[in-house]
């Protein structure tokens, strides 16, 4: 990751205090990530500061560093292991937002609180390809086309031979995604709302979708996901590329 961080920045009086080393600055973001604590709490850690650690967290989210520590997972995972562009998933997941800012909306299932929603597109396996967020009123299915442009790496373009993929649930059953899933070369696998299933699955087959389930799973390990405390779109995103850049890492690294 460190290849990936702006220089330093000058300062305005030509004059600095010591810098607090990239590396415990990194860790103190990653500690905030994980246990979902408030900023101030890190001053009890030894880590960092919780000033200095939003500061650079503040610097690397508008230099972009956790949306290209993203890409370069991606990267790798498809070089070493190959993404899975043969089976692709998209849901979205809601979650509480209680300090309002932008991307919020009334939660429709939490009697009108500020809510806020991830829409998450992953491939075969169930590493997320493509990320957006949005507030919780927002429909699932007008957020498809914006996730699929997302994708922060080159969609290789279907075949007639290696067809792709894209299971959704009912909630996208309109009009617009199936358009959308047109467009872009998409196979859509999609079952009609009011629709029974009443046919078994065929000998041979597998569900398909479910992998997007665990991936919002594996988001959801990250407890400062779970309630979205950040006013500022920006960083909400940026938490969400860092915790989707570190599964994406996970299946590259070993162990």
């Amino acid at each position: 990751m460190e290849p990936l961080l702006p220089p330093r920045p000058r300062h305005p009086l030509g004059c600095h205090n010591p810098r607090v080393p990239d590396r415990a600055a990194m860790d103190a973001i990653f500690f905030v990530l994980r246990t979902g604590c408030q900023w101030n709490a890190l001053n009890a850690t030894g880590i960092c500061s919780s000033s200095s650690a939003h500061r650079r967290f503040q610097e690397w989210t508008a230099a972009s560093v956790f949306a290209a520590f993203w890409r370069e997972g991606l990267l790798a995972y498809d070089a070493l292991v190959g993404i899975d562009w043969t089976w692709l998933s998209l849901d979205g997941a809601q979650g509480k937002a209680p300090l309002v800012g932008g991307k919020t909306g009334p939660n429709p299932t939490d009697r009108g609180k500020r809510g806020t929603k991830r829409s998450v597109l992953t491939d075969g396996r169930g590493v997320p390809v493509g990320l957006v967020i949005a507030g919780a009123n927002v429909n699932d299915h007008l957020l498809l086309r914006e996730t699929l442009e997302a994708i922060p790496v080159s969609r290789p373009d279907p075949g007639a031979w290696d067809p792709q993929h894209l299971c959704l649930d009912k909630g996208y059953d309109y009009a617009g995604p199936r358009e959308t899933a047109d467009e872009y070369g998409f196979e859509l696998h999609l079952r009609r709302r009011g629709e029974e299933i009443v046919e078994k699955r065929e000998c041979g087959t597998r569900a398909r979708r479910w992998v997007v389930e665990r991936c919002h799973s594996w988001f959801n390990r990250f407890r400062a996901l779970l309630i979205r405390w950040a006013k500022k779109p920006e960083n909400a995103l940026a938490v969400l590329h860092f915790a989707a850049a570190i599964i994406a890492w996970r299946h590259v690294l070993p162990g």
